[in-house]
């Protein structure tokens, strides 16, 4: 039986905001877990460095993608079995990746792991929404991307120290692990949240009518290409982590903290302050500080890299919290803004907005980062780039909403 939903009306728990955030960590835990065995991987399947960054494609698309159906089908069938499901079949597919003879099964399996990891992070977008108005909303989103941001810390730490001891495989292991500790924590914790008298029919030609009006709404793909290009700034850092940490600042396998803790530190610390600015400080405010602060700190790094390449790691460390900061700041606002234009679709635009940040997330990760070659002044110049372009998209969209 499934435990009962929120009353309507009442403030955010911690237990809400770590279910959901534990189920939107599958993606980065996913990706930035196995960063450390990524050389192993290499040499193990005699790939070249392009090739072994077909990982993360491989993922990332299909979960791109698919993140179009799972938000309709959630409005059709309801939140909570979905997300059981699809954790379930991210658990099957992560043995695959264990025990996976070859390169190319192993990106098989990758690409299934990325079609139903998407279904959770997904679906927890739209419950916020199913059970939350206004403020409350907004801090619950804010203490979901709190908690949520420990993931890329933990992730290639705990990936790290797994791949030292017991081999590249063991990181798939883990992922195994947490498929299922998530399936069962949903099956006791997540309530229903979107009953039958409020669902959609299920008819595939329905769904996409709905789906293809999502996409076909400028108002709407304004603020979906603005989030992706915000969040994007990080993503190529991300990306480029093997290349900087083993490449450019010289670390080691079990190292790779020194680049996400400050990446992480400041997701959590900008998720907290906007958790407590929430219904105090305007949404176009606080998006205007952090996009400021975001594509600042890129120009700044940019210009520093350009005088010495060879500067010591710490100030580039400040600049990327910096970023990290502004780009939290922006994210969850521009996420909740989509959804409150699809007032009758939540699943459906979750599912939209998820797709265009995800499909740009995997070009920057699997596309430019290994372009830009971990070279770290080219980095932040594109992620500068990136956040201006992001702000002015969400301006156009703004100023036509306020001349509607």
């Amino acid at each position: 039986m499934a435990p009962a939903a929120p009353r309507q009306g009442s403030a955010p728990t911690l237990k809400m905001a770590l279910l959901l955030a534990t189920l939107s960590m599958v993606s980065p835990l996913s990706i930035d877990s196995f960063y450390p065995s990524i050389p192993a991987i290499a040499a193990d399947f005699n790939l070249s460095p392009w090739q072994v960054q077909q990982i993360i494609t491989s993922y990332m698309m299909p979960f791109a993608v698919l993140t179009l159906v799972h938000g309709p089908l959630s409005d059709a069938l309801g939140r909570r079995s979905l997300v059981i499901i699809g954790m379930l079949l991210y658990t099957l597919a992560s043995v695959g990746c264990v025990v996976a003879p070859s390169f190319g099964l192993l990106l098989v399996a990758r690409a299934l792991q990325g079609m139903a990891a998407g279904i959770a992070p997904t679906i927890a977008r739209a419950v916020v929404r199913d059970l939350y108005e206004g403020h409350n909303a907004q801090r619950l989103m804010s203490i979901m991307m709190m908690i949520f941001s420990l993931a890329p810390a933990i992730a290639p730490v705990l990936g790290g120290w797994l791949h030292v001891a017991f081999g590249w495989r063991s990181v798939f292991g883990f992922m195994v692990i947490m498929g299922l500790a998530l399936a069962t924590f949903a099956w006791f914790s997540l309530p229903e949240t979107h009953p039958k008298a409020k669902r959609s029919e299920f008819h595939l030609g329905q769904l996409a009518k709905t789906t293809g009006r999502i996409m076909t709404s400028l108002d709407f793909m304004l603020l979906a290409m603005s989030a992706a290009l915000c969040m994007g700034t990080i993503m190529i850092v991300i990306g480029s982590a093997p290349a900087i940490i083993v490449d450019r600042w010289h670390l080691g396998e079990t190292q790779y903290f020194y680049l996400f803790g400050p990446i992480v530190s400041g997701f959590m610390i900008s998720s907290f302050i906007a958790s407590r600015m929430a219904g105090r400080v305007s949404r176009a405010a606080m998006l205007r500080f952090g996009n400021f602060l975001l594509s600042g700190a890129a120009i700044v790094l940019t210009l520093l890299l350009l005088w010495n390449d060879e500067m010591v790691v710490w100030p580039q460390q400040v600049l990327l919290f910096a970023m990290a900061f502004g780009a939290q700041f922006t994210f969850p606002i521009l996420t909740l803004e989509m959804l409150d234009l699809q007032p009758r679709a939540r699943g459906a635009a979750a599912s939209v907005s998820s797709f265009v940040s995800l499909g740009g997330g995997a070009l920057f990760m699997g596309v430019l980062a290994p372009a830009l070659g971990g070279v770290l002044h080219r980095i932040a110049f594109a992620a500068a780039v990136a956040g201006a372009v992001g702000f002015l998209l969400w301006t156009i969209a703004r100023r036509r909403k306020d001349a509607a």
